[in-house]
């Protein structure tokens, strides 16, 4: 069960209830990742709401891992997602709000 307070979430994928959160690890493989340089530049990035599929990969994946589940973002990319892409990003978007507040 994830806890709210640790900024985590949960979230149905590959047909599994699964915890994600971004660690500080999770954070800074993000960081490396999508070459956003820091914190802020990660933060910035996703306010703009222009976000690839590569970059809902790149999230989701950080989450599972900061979350204690042992898979890669090509294992993940082969995960049905409830809600297909539109699910994806929600579950992007809840994510990075638990970890940063709102990001909308």
């Amino acid at each position: 069960m994830a806890n709210a307070l640790r900024g985590e979430i949960s979230a149905e994928i590959g047909g599994e209830t699964m915890t994600l959160c971004l660690t500080l690890g999770a954070l800074a493989e993000l960081e490396a990742r999508l070459g956003a340089g820091d914190l802020n530049g990660l933060a910035e990035r996703f306010a703009r709401g222009r976000v690839s599929a590569r970059d809902l990969t790149a999230i989701i994946g950080a989450g599972l891992r900061g979350g204690g589940h042992a898979v890669s973002d090509d294992d993940l990319a082969r995960l049905q997602i409830e809600g297909g892409l539109k699910g994806a990003a929600t579950i992007a978007v809840r994510l990075l709000e638990a970890t940063f507040g709102d990001v909308a």
